[in-house]
């Protein structure tokens, strides 16, 4: 938005979150979820494909799930929930419902707290977050021969376990969006209840917004938006249409709550449709589903496979001396996470220094080799923890040189073998005796009498371009402090 619209209107956002949960079996069925790639129509059955008569059977481990997603974002588990139908047609419902929850979800009234760069951390409320089952995918086409559009539909998606995150309209800016969606995919993905993958679909977001003139408390009457497939698309879309609002608002116009869709190409949203309210899908409850009823055991089973989350970890990280940069990247994944502290747990000698030394080469050698192949993550890495603290220990005890144990944790990488084994087999032990490098000093001064000629003048940094000269000779086993107190003491003489 630009300052002039900023200063006349405030902008009110909430998110609708669909993610679907990573279980072996459908919400009320036995068909496999793992139908990605297959061909179409293969993993289905009678109830999820909407056939007469069929029973729908509750899947415990998606009530699971959404247990634990409301624990991770603070939420009250009702004892008491139940499954309703919303009622509405469309190709790709195959019952012409959709089983969902309506008045009574399990997880209601949480919170997500959120942080602009350069702002103040935000709650943003939960509403709710409440379970239903997924649509089948209808597949658009065009008719080569006639140039007509066709649509197929495949099922296999149908009846997939979908969460609904639904969000207070706490949010006032593009930005507070992108971040509320980072942060609760983050949690997803820590909490090991969905891939939360947006370009794949199975973290969907729908955007409610509108404007209200500055210093007022009625909201402007809401748009929403579809069609959002990246956390860019979502801050790109709600940016449009701040815009768009706000020249309807100034030119004495109104706004239609409707729902419109964001074409990425044309940067754009457009009109597609007159927004449903909720007495529009004629809910009613479910009659062949039980009422869900949550025992405290039940929900404390949940919150006990709960790992550390991502902000509690940020705030023991920073608690141990490290950096907010170092604290937000170490956990930004929790297999990123998980891996640092059993790296620092497994380097001997002093806490204080393993925190450090294990954060340096976690975000640097190790987050070098995960970057330079498209795709590739932590659990490929063959160099488990306990191997990399090996390789950091014996760096700092001087058994090798720093530039040798980067060299011999990218054979470690290619191997999968010990940085003893290699360090013991390529003979790169780290040269500090005098005697050793006594040859390779004399023959680098031999080498570059420039630089030698140049420090004997006075020019210190001279040195540098000598160290260098031996440590390229020695394979970079010399010991750098060795190797300057003897080119000082050769030029001297």
């Amino acid at each position: 938005m630009t300052t002039a619209v900023a200063t006349e209107f405030e902008t009110v956002i909430g998110l609708e979150v669909h993610c679907q949960l990573i279980t072996r079996s459908k919400m009320f069925c036995g068909c496999s979820t793992a139908y990605s790639g297959a061909a179409p129509n293969t993993h289905v059955c009678p109830v999820c494909m909407g056939m007469p008569g069929v029973l729908p059977v509750i899947n415990e481990q998606a009530i699971e799930y959404i247990a634990m997603t409301g624990l991770a974002l603070n939420c009250h588990i009702a004892e008491f929930s139940k499954f309703d139908r919303k009622n509405y047609h469309y190709p790709d419902l195959m019952k012409g419902y959709q089983v969902s929850q309506y008045d009574l979800p399990v997880c209601k009234d949480g919170w997500l707290e959120i942080q602009v760069e350069g702002e103040a951390p935000r709650r943003i409320g939960i509403t709710r977050v409440h379970m239903e089952e997924d649509t089948a995918r209808l597949l658009h086409r065009v008719d080569a021969a006639t140039g007509e559009g066709y649509s197929l539909v495949d099922v296999n998606r149908s009846g997939t376990p979908l969460m609904e995150i639904v969000s207070e309209p706490d949010m006032r800016t593009p930005a507070e969006a992108r971040d509320y969606l980072v942060r609760l995919r983050q949690i997803l993905r820590y909490i090991g209840v969905s891939d939360a993958n947006m370009e794949e679909g199975n973290f969907r977001c729908d955007a409610n917004v509108s404007l209200r003139p500055r210093g007022t408390a009625a909201f402007g009457t809401k748009v929403e938006i579809k069609n959002m497939n990246s956390f860019r698309a979502v801050h790109d879309a709600l940016a449009f249409e701040e815009i768009r609002q706000a020249a309807v608002l100034r030119e004495g116009g109104k706004i239609v709550q409707e729902t419109r869709g964001w074409v990425d190409e044309r940067q754009v949203t457009v009109s597609q449709r007159s927004k449903e309210e909720a007495n529009d899908y004629r809910y009613f409850p479910e009659p062949d589903l039980p009422p869900l009823e949550l025992s405290r055991e039940f929900v404390e089973r949940a919150r006990a496979r709960l790992p550390e989350l991502p902000a509690a970890r940020r705030e023991r990280l920073l608690g141990l001396g490290l950096s907010e940069h170092e604290a937000a990247t170490l956990t930004e994944t929790r297999e990123r996470a998980e891996y640092y502290d059993a790296v620092v747990a497994a380097i001997p000698g002093d806490r204080a220094r393993a925190i450090k030394l294990g954060a340096n080469w976690v975000l640097g050698e190790v987050g070098r080799w995960v970057n330079a192949a498209p795709g590739r993550t932590l659990a490929a890495l063959p160099v488990t923890p306990a191997a990399l603290a090996e390789l950091i220990a014996m760096a700092e005890s001087a058994a090798i040189t720093g530039a040798v144990a980067k060299e011999v944790f990218e054979k470690m990488t290619e191997s999968g073998e010990s940085a003893t084994v290699i360090v013991e087999r390529a003979g790169l032990a780290q040269m500090g005796g005098s005697g050793e490098l006594e040859g390779f000093v004399r023959k680098a001064i031999e080498a570059n009498p420039k630089a030698a000629a140049d420090f004997r003048s006075g020019k210190e940094a001279a040195l540098n371009s000598l160290m260098g000269a031996v440590m390229k000779e020695t394979r970079g086993r010399a010991n750098p402090d060795a190797v300057r107190d003897l080119l000082r003491k050769e030029l001297s003489e």
